[in-house]
Formats: structure tokens, C-alpha cells, sequence
């Protein structure tokens, strides 16, 4: 009888394929008491910080660099010192500083902890922090991952520092159980070239040393793979790399319909980064990358020199602006100072009109101004935008600044079903599908338990999606996606087929969307939309799409 190995299934956010032996990462447990006083938590946190910020130095990753970069600042934030000060007051030795040094790290995670996106899991940096500030006290830290064999690391989870230092010469895939799309090991891993899966339940109770078979694409873990399987599935590989090796140009479908393919930008470097793999715009500009690790607000004339830096970069192209969008899961320190019970559901993007709104009246006239200094074409967006006079709102301001094109994100229910009303006030639409998916299925996309709830596959969702498009198509208005979901080659297909005339994505799943589209025409698009709208789960319209349109 032939014996069946198991194959464990979790998020691939990394695609590519990897075979070999198991290296599994685990971290020390300090479960004893850490006696010291308050003075002695405090050096052991700069010191923590000055190592982060050597390490920052030293890794030549961007986007690792960066990472660390912005633990070095939150194991540095005075709040965070005057929090934990409050819980230690006095310069005496404590019996036991894990608590207060867990409580007052608790506070700051609170803000961090609801919703997905780019920021959605820096939870995991104060977590790090906290436990390289209570391990360097007892004197048991964990040792830099060692390795001298190519391996693929398998973990319950790996901090960025973990990742920053692994030798590529020998770490061929990355493996956790825990992590999301937007994991600090789902970036770090992009930015390697090496096939990663996430949120893949029981891969630490595989062996040290046991074969391995990771697929990136598709998030299979197979133990102990047979050779047809590994043929099988490197051959598909190495198609689907060519495919998208040998389509450049603007985006556009088989039949010649044209698809405009944009990527997604937080500053400047990766707008370049864009503009090197072909991007024909930025489809969503991520302006709260410049204010979340500030305790003041950047004055005009700061906002000025940073949005110019991004529109340079793409002279001759479109750059979609997304105004702040502050809150929720990404909160800026001088405007997010109440603490909300339900973050995702309050005060964040459009709203924090209600708060602050005096921020936004700057952003826009910082925005206006540098546009006028530049030769690219500047459209600006509101996010959480839900009402027809919202709309009109943003829109009136907007275009007081001097901006000429303006729109508004729909990734709410309300306003996706409200789209023939909301979309007459504005220019054009985007659909941001991340939070628009969690908010249809009310169920957090951070929460593993409800994974099967929180797929953009899902018809609701996907319905949801042709609604919004379908009043753009009526206003013959343009309206993009730029939510994860566009870089999904399928996915994108399907959104074509809904109605959606852009997708905006990370400039390296560009390659691999422009091949994919050119390779279907229009016809199969809207088969495809049609079908998977009536699918009855989020697999079976999965399923459908890919026997539709093919892989």
C-alpha cells in the first residue's frame, strides 16, 4: 500500500518553489522571575534599541532596513519609556519587571490590533521589543539563526530581525504558523525572492530535518514530496515565470482591450521601484506612511517636498493620492489619542474630519501646491468614504486646493451600495478590497479562526465589487482596485470581467498580473465574473475562476 504523506495548506504570499530539509526556529521560554529596577529596564531597552538600529545599518535589504529601522524608534518612543516609568516608579529593585514592562507594551498594542493592511501586524513589533528588552535582563536571548545547508525554515513565527539575517545562500523558503499577507515575514520575504506561506497551521509539529516541498503560490507545504510531485509543480513554475517574462507594455487582455496595471506606493523608492517594472501609474499612493512615525504633524511645506518626491518619480504617468488614513490599524500618534473599543468601526480616514479636521484642509493644500510644481498627473482620494454628501464634501475641498481629479475609495458596504449616488460627486473610484471584504463578512482578517470568512473569493464580496463598478460603468467613471486582492492573476481577471477598469498592486506581482490578462480575452473575463458571482463559497469561486480562465 502506498503510504500518503500530508500536505499542510496556508497563505502563500511569496511564490515559488523550494525543496528541502526542515530548520525549525524556536525561542526561549523565560519563564522564571527577572528582578531589577526601573533604571535597569530602561538601559536594557536602549540597548535593544542600539542593537536594532545596528542591524538596520548592516543588512542590505531595503525593506528589512526599514523594518528595524522603525523598532529602533518604537523601543526609543518617550511614551513608551513614560509608560513603563509609571508602572516602576521608584529606582528600587522589583521582584519580577515582566509584568509592568507586558502592561505597558498591552497599551500600545491595543491601537495595533484590529484589521489588515500594510501596518495591520506591527503588533509584532512591540511584541519583539518587549521580549528582547525582558530576555536581555535574564540573560537567556536567543542566538542569531545559524545555517550551513540549504533549508527551509520553518517557525511559529520569525521577527524581523530573524529574517533580516538570514543567508540567502541557504535559506531557500520561509514557513510560519502564524502571520498574515502583511506580516513583517510575507514583506521581508517579497523583498527576498523566496518562497514564503503563512498562517499555516501544524508545521511545527513536522521533524527537524524532514523534506519539504513549499509552494509560495499556492501555500501547500507537502512532506516528503514524490518526484512527479516536485516535476509537476517546478515545470508549472518555470511556465508561469516565462509567461510573465514575455509580456511588457501597457496592461491589456488577448483581444486587446486595455487594462491599465498600476503599483502601490508609500514613498518615493517605491514609486522608482514602480516605475523600473513598467507600472503605468501609482494607483494608490499611501500618504500615512509619512506621518506614522511622527509625534507632530509635518508642516506644509515638509508634506510639499515628500508628495513632489513621489510625483517626480513618475512624471508623465498618473499618481493616485490617497488622503490620510489614519487610524484603526494604522494610528498616528498626534491625531489617534483615544482609545476606540472598536477601532475599525470609528474614527479613521475621511471621519477624522470629526476630530482633526484642520490636518486634512493641510494635506490638501500641501498636495495642490506640489502638484502644481510637477509634470505628472496628481488625483487625490478620501478613504472611508460612506455617503453621497461626504463625497460631495471631500470633493469641494479637494478641488478648492487646486486638485483637478478627485475621488473616493468605496471599501465600505454602504458605499458600494450606494454607488450610483456617491460616484455623481466625484471624478472616478477605487476599490479597496481589503477592508471592504472584512466589513461585508464582518469578520476580521487577522483572526486565523475565520480565514474561510475572509477571502475577497467570496461572492458576497465579489458581488459587492460589480455593484460599485457596475454604477462607475454607468458614469462611464473609471474605478480601480488596489487592495491585495488585484495581485491574484485570477482574481484581477475576474475584477476585469466585474467591471473594474485598473488594478493597482506591489510592483513585483506586476509581471506576473500583465501576463496573465494577455493571455485571456474580454469574453472569458466576464464568463469567469459571471460564474464566480455565483458560486455559493469563496473555494468554489476560486475553483471556478481557474477551470474558466485557466492558471
Amino acid at each position: 500500500m502506498t503510504q500518503v504523506f500530508p500536505t499542510l495548506t496556508g497563505i502563500g504570499v511569496s511564490p515559488g518553489i523550494a525543496i528541502g530539509p526542515i530548520r525549525r526556529v524556536t525561542r526561549a521560554e523565560i519563564a522564571h522571575a527577572v528582578p531589577a529596577t526601573a533604571m535597569q529596564v530602561f538601559a536594557a531597552l536602549d540597548s535593544v534599541a542600539t542593537d536594532l538600529e545596528k542591524r538596520s545599518m548592516t543588512v542590505a535589504l531595503d525593506v528589512a532596513r526599514d523594518v528595524l529601522s522603525a523598532q529602533a524608534m518604537i523601543a526609543r518612543d518617550p511614551a513608551l519609556v513614560e509608560a513603563i516609568g509609571a508602572r516602576l516608579p521608584e529606582p528600587i529593585e522589583y521582584p519580577d519587571v515582566k509584568p509592568a514592562i507586558q502592561d505597558a507594551f498591552a497599551g500600545f498594542k491595543t491601537a495595533l490590533e484590529s484589521l489588515g493592511g500594510y501596518f495591520a501586524e506591527r503588533v509584532a513589533d512591540l511584541d519583539e521589543i518587549a521580549t528582547r528588552t525582558i530576555a536581555r535582563l535574564s540573560g537567556v536571548e536567543d542566538e542569531d539563526l545559524v545555517l550551513n545547508q540549504p533549508s527551509i525554515i520553518v517557525a511559529q513565527d520569525l521577527t524581523p530581525a530573524d529574517t533580516a539575517a538570514l543567508d540567502l545562500n541557504f535559506a531557500k523558503a520561509l514557513v510560519v504558523e502564524k502571520g498574515g499577507p502583511t506580516s513583517h515575514t510575507a514583506i521581508v520575504a517579497r523583498g527576498l525572492g523566496i518562497p514564503a506561506v503563512v498562517g499555516c497551521a501544524g508545521v511545527m509539529g513536522l521533524a527537524e530535518g524532514a523534506t519539504v516541498l513549499v509552494d509560495g503560490r499556492d501555500g501547500s507545504v507537502i512532506l516528503e514530496p514524490s518526484p512527479g510531485e516536485i516535476d509537476t509543480r517546478q515545470t508549472r513554475e518555470g511556465a508561469l515565470r516565462a509567461r510573465a517574462a514575455s509580456v511588457s507594455g501597457p496592461g491589456r487582455l488577448s483581444d486587446g482591450t486595455p487594462v491599465t496595471l498600476m503599483a502601490n506606493a508609500g514613498n518615493a523608492a517605491d514609486a522608482v521601484a514602480a516605475a523600473l517594472v513598467g507600472a503605468e501609474g501609482i494607483g494608490l499612493f499611501r500618504t500615512e506612511l509619512l506621518f506614522l512615525d511622527r509625534e507632530t504633524e509635518p508642516s506644509v511645506s515638509e508634506q510639499i517636498e515628500l508628495y513632489k518626491s513621489v510625483f517626480e518619480a513618475m512624471v508623465g504617468h498618473k499618481v493616485i493620492l490617497r488622503t490620510l488614513d489614519a487610524g484603526s490599524d494604522k494610528p498616528v500618534p498626534f491625531i489617534n489619542a483615544i482609545a476606540e473599543e472598536n477601532p475599525a468601526l470609528g474614527v479613521r480616514g475621511w471621519r477624522l474630519t470629526r476630530t482633526a479636521d484642520e490636518v486634512l484642509s493641510r494635506q490638501l493644500e500641501a498636495v495642490g501646491k506640489a502638484a502644481a510644481l510637477v509634470q505628472t498627473e496628481v488625483w487625490v482620494m478620501a478613504p472611508m468614504i460612506n455617503t453621497a454628501t461626504e463625497a460631495a464634501h471631500f470633493a469641494a475641498r479637494a478641488r478648492a486646493a487646486g486638485i483637478k481629479r478627485v475621488g473616493v475609495m468605496i471599501e465600505t458596504p454602504a458605499a458600494a451600495i450606494g454607488a450610483d449616488k456617491v460616484l455623481v460627486e466625484v471624478d472616478f473610484a477605487s476599490l479597496g478590497t481589503n477592508d471592504l471584504t472584512q466589513y461585508v463578512m464582518a469578520a476580521d482578517r487577522l483572526d486565523s479562526r475565520l480565514s474561510d470568512l475572509t477571502s475577497t473569493w467570496h461572492p458576497a464580496v465579489l458581488r459587492t465589487i460589480g455593484m460599485a463598478a457596475n454604477a462607475a460603468g454607468t458614469m462611464a467613471m473609471p474605478i480601480g482596485v488596489c487592495g491585495e486582492s488585484a495581485a491574484n492573476p485570477q482574481l484581477a481577471a475576474v475584477l476585469i470581467g466585474l467591471g473594474v477598469t485598473s488594478l493597482s498592486m506591489a510592483p513585483s506581482a506586476l509581471a506576473e498580473v500583465r501576463g496573465f490578462l494577455a493571455s485571456v480575452d474580454r469574453a472569458t473575463c466576464l464568463r469567469a465574473a459571471l460564474a464566480v458571482s455565483n458560486a455559493s463559497s469563496a473555494d468554489e469561486a476560486k475553483a471556478l475562476a481557474i477551470e474558466i480562465l485557466g492558471v
